[in-house]
C-alpha cells in the first residue's frame, strides 16, 4: 500500500487517505415552531451520530433555526430547552445556530432585546448559513 501511495504521489496524482473512518457533515434545518418537529430534528441528530460512531466514523452536525423555528433556541420559551442543553454537553461537534434576522425581527416586535440560549450562536442569516454549509459539503436534512 505504501508503495502504491508513493507511486501515486510521484506521478502527481492526488492522494486522499484517512487514518480511520470518514468525516460526515450534516446541516439540520428547523423553521417550524412545532415541538414535534423540533424533537424529530433532535432525534435525527442523535440517531445519525450514533450510527456513524458505531461504524468508527466522525460526524459534525449544525442545526440552523430561523423563522418560527427560532423559538427552539430561546431560553424560557423553547419546548426542547433541556434537551438542547443536554445534547450540547453530550455530543461533540454539534453546533446550534440561530438566525440573526429572525431574532432582530422578533426583538423589534417584542419591543425589547431578545436572546438565544447560551448553547447557540447567532448567525447573520439562517438561510445564508444553510447555503454556506451546503457549499462546504454538508448534507442537508429537514425533518
Amino acid at each position: 500500500m505504501k508503495k502504491l501511495i508513493l507511486a501515486a504521489v510521484l506521478a502527481g496524482a492526488p492522494v486522499f487517505a484517512w487514518a480511520e473512518g470518514v468525516m460526515h457533515k450534516i446541516a439540520v434545518h428547523v423553521n417550524s415552531g412545532d415541538a414535534q418537529v423540533m424533537n424529530i430534528a433532535l432525534n435525527n441528530i442523535e440517531n445519525v451520530v450514533s450510527y456513524y460512531k458505531s461504524k468508527g466514523d466522525d460526524v459534525t452536525v449544525e442545526l440552523v433555526a430561523y423563522g418560527p423555528g427560532l423559538i427552539m433556541l430561546m431560553p424560557g420559551q423553547s419546548p426542547v430547552e433541556e434537551r438542547v442543553k443536554t445534547m450540547h454537553l453530550g455530543l461533540d461537534h454539534l453546533q446550534f445556530s440561530a438566525c440573526g434576522n429572525t431574532l432582530a425581527k422578533m426583538s423589534k416586535k417584542a419591543g425589547k432585546e431578545l436572546s438565544v440560549m447560551e448553547e447557540a450562536q447567532v448567525v447573520p442569516s439562517g438561510v445564508v448559513r444553510l447555503v454556506e454549509l451546503q457549499e462546504d459539503g454538508y448534507a442537508y436534512v429537514k425533518p
